[in-house]
């Protein structure tokens, strides 16, 4: 059975960012998520949209709301998601993962793909966050890896997340629709994420260009390197529930995962 105390893991799908402002299926399922969590002492997000050569966090006391996308109605960019940051937890962060491996920025926001989804779980956004960068120069393994090693600030209570998407072709979107039905190579991969996952075999998920369809659904591969890191933080007793599928724009799959 799953210590009690332990907060589960979470890999959160985000999509557009017409999410931020819609009330739809997706943004609904993440508000009733949020309900049927502990509360977190903190949140540490890895979004598809930080990418550094080398692992970097957070360190600023009050992050600012980084609105890096372009060409959406004015009602976005004057959002903001005015949460704590919490140098304390950064150091935590550093501290887990060993000497000289972490750098603190003291700079940077936190970028649509970590606060989109806070907006709908946390709106009043009194939860300290902090983001880890995505290392581009470490292996998949390596990233899983990363994740078992974070994981025991789980049991602090802090609340890890991954943000980003399975399926992801921007190239491929279909603008008009969010509704427009799923293409069917897309629906392939989604799924194989989703077996491994159900089989909790997910030393797979590390071999995901040798999936169907992989080079449609994951063209670039930022918006799935978070699930890796997710995955490295399943302990042996942990459950793993689907807590929403589906897709959006046809290309854009909004599977989102729980551990624990």
């Amino acid at each position: 059975m799953m210590n009690k105390k332990r907060m589960p893991a979470l890999f959160l799908a985000h999509g557009s960012p017409m999410n931020i402002i819609e009330w739809n299926t997706f943004t609904e399922a993440l508000l009733a998520l949020s309900g049927s969590l502990p509360h977190p002492t903190g949140i540490i997000v890895i979004s598809a949209h930080w990418q550094t050569r080398g692992t970097q966090v957070t360190c600023t006391r009050q992050p600012r709301t980084m609105h890096d996308f372009s060409g959406f109605p004015d009602e976005l960019y004057h959002i903001g998601y005015p949460c704590p940051g919490s140098p304390e937890m950064a150091e935590r962060v550093r501290a887990a993962l060993g000497p000289g491996v972490v750098s603190c920025d003291m700079e940077r926001g936190l970028d649509h793909g970590a606060w989109s989804v806070q907006h709908h779980m946390y709106p009043l956004a009194f939860i300290p966050v902090i983001q880890i960068s995505l290392d581009v120069s470490l292996t998949s393994e390596e990233r899983m890896e990363l994740g078992k090693r974070l994981s025991p600030l789980r049991d602090e209570g802090v609340l890890i997340l991954g943000s980003g998407n399975v399926v992801h072709n921007l190239g491929l979107v279909d603008l008009d629709n969010e509704q427009a039905p799923a293409y069917t190579w897309a629906q392939s991969f989604d799924s194989w994420v989703a077996g491994c996952v159900e089989s909790n075999h997910l030393e797979e998920l590390t071999r995901y260009r040798l999936a169907p369809f992989s080079e449609l659904a994951v063209p670039t591969d930022e918006h799935y390197i978070p699930l890796l890191y997710v995955a490295g933080l399943r302990r042996s007793d942990d459950m793993l529930t689907t807590v929403f599928e589906g897709f959006q724009n046809a290309s854009l799959s909004m599977r989102c995962i729980r551990v624990g």
